[in-house]
């Protein structure tokens, strides 16, 4: 039966309460043009459950699928194995349905696995302490400038041009709606060099590998970050910090990333899961949650709490850091089972399988005269090549050739209309990595 809550009658007085003619006023902000007539909906007419299936399935084959592609697209989501295992368990109803602990007792299964989330995010992070997740790697960026403004106290963060374009957007968002001035580090070569615009700010924020794949020098980082007084915030890679030497080694004090890239599949842009860590010093100022681990009291028995919630609903309003609330817990869960499958050696062998790779395609590429933008950089997985015609024309080109070749990056930055950028992982094979090449060289002929 329809669900109508309010009689005509309770409309019609409540309009007069509030002073108000009709409904349609209280939309009045709205352009007329935007807002749906009634009966202006053309709705198909309703599918019976097999005629439905068939029809999403056609839908479905719309999409650029990776079953029938080959992806060297990475810009933030990458192409990388999910072991089955991950499946097997985030599937399980006591997880798959399950939502965040508001009664943590009740919930010791759950909770330890965030625990566990936590613990493996800090040791891969090199940092003291880790949140039970954000809700992605944008978000966790931003969440970690506004958290040093509230340390620092100053209302001006200072972002490298090479940060990811859409956490930059993000960041912008967040900043504008509190009156924080961003501003923006220039890049030379695709590293960020010149940090004097930072004066004032409350951190500095990076990427590394940045958005060009770029290895950031992190001591220079932090060096400007000591000279100015401002928080040192990294975004990074986590299957790079496998092989590499982490943010914490370099004296970070925030460390965020996009955990996507460990057991989570690209799906069609996600879901996604932020990583967010920091230094033991600034765990009450920290947004999302943490969960702890004791003792039951009559014995010796593990068990797991909710030991800081610093959401608006959990605490005072005035003493929040942040409404940010979803802990992604599937997610997370996903990137758990991933990194207990792997191990370290597991997930050492695929950050060196990925570089392994992007290394061949570099000098195949070069064979035929497509060079890297940023020739002496250091890259781990990624790293921008320059085209003799427009990107988006390469890469509409390759697509035919069932080559999802990377992102063009003119439509990110004014003089790229040429250039694009190109991910490499563990996946891509040798026969794939030559097919790459010489469909490009043929394009580009």
């Amino acid at each position: 039966m329809p669900y109508i809550p309010h009689t005509e009658a309770d409309v019609r007085e409540m309009l007069a309460t509030i002073g108000a003619d009709s409904i349609d006023e209280l939309f009045r902000e709205i352009p007329d043009e935007l807002r749906v007539k009634v009966g202006a909906l053309a709705l198909p007419n309703a599918l019976d459950e097999s005629r439905l299936a068939s029809h999403l399935k056609e839908l479905s084959a719309k999409n650029v699928n990776l079953e029938d592609n080959v992806c060297f697209l990475g810009a933030g989501i990458y192409d990388r194995y999910v072991p089955s295992t991950v499946s097997a368990i985030i599937s399980r109803g006591e997880f798959l349905t399950s939502y965040t602990p508001y009664q943590p007792e009740a919930s010791q299964g759950y909770l330890q696995t965030i625990y566990e989330f936590q613990s493996m995010i800090a040791e891969l992070y090199g940092m003291d302490l880790a949140n039970a997740s954000m809700y992605d790697g944008a978000t966790a960026l931003a969440e970690a400038a506004i958290m040093a403004v509230g340390i620092k106290g100053h209302d001006k963060v200072a972002v490298s041009q090479a940060v990811h374009p859409h956490y930059r957007q993000v960041l912008d968002t967040y900043c504008w709606s509190m009156g924080i001035e961003v501003v923006t580090l220039p890049i030379e070569n695709g590293l960020t060099t010149d940090y004097s615009a930072a004066a004032g700010a409350s951190c500095i924020l990076v990427q590394s590998p940045n958005f060009f794949g770029v290895i950031e020098d992190l001591n220079a980082a932090k060096q400007a970050s000591e000279t100015h007084g401002a928080m040192f915030i990294v975004s990074a890679d986590p299957v790079g910090c496998a092989l590499m030497s982490p943010p914490g080694a370099y004296g970070a004090d925030v460390v965020v990333g996009e955990g996507q890239p460990m057991g989570v599949a690209m799906g069609l842009g996600g879901p996604l899961v932020g990583l967010f860590c920091t230094k033991k010093e600034f765990v009450r100022s920290i947004p999302g949650r943490i969960v702890g681990r004791t003792k039951e009291a009559h014995g010796d028995l593990p068990g797991y709490v909710m030991t800081l919630r610093t959401r608006e609903q959990d605490i005072r309003r005035e003493k929040a850091t942040s409404n940010i609330c979803t802990n992604e817990a599937l997610m997370a869960l996903a990137c758990t089972v991933h990194m207990s499958a792997l191990g370290k050696n597991g997930m050492k062998a695929v950050a060196e399988s990925s570089v392994r790779n992007a290394h061949y395609l570099i000098s195949e590429l070069a064979s035929i005269g497509v060079h890297r933008r940023h020739p002496s950089a250091k890259v781990f997985c990624e790293f921008v090549i320059d085209l003799p015609k427009n990107a988006n024309e390469v890469r509409d080109s390759l697509l035919q050739d069932g080559i999802l070749a990377g992102l063009p990056l003119g439509s990110y930055y004014a003089d790229m209309e040429n250039s694009l950028l190109v991910a490499v992982t563990e996946k891509r094979t040798k026969a794939e990595i030559d097919r790459f090449v010489s469909s490009l060289k043929h394009t580009i002929a």
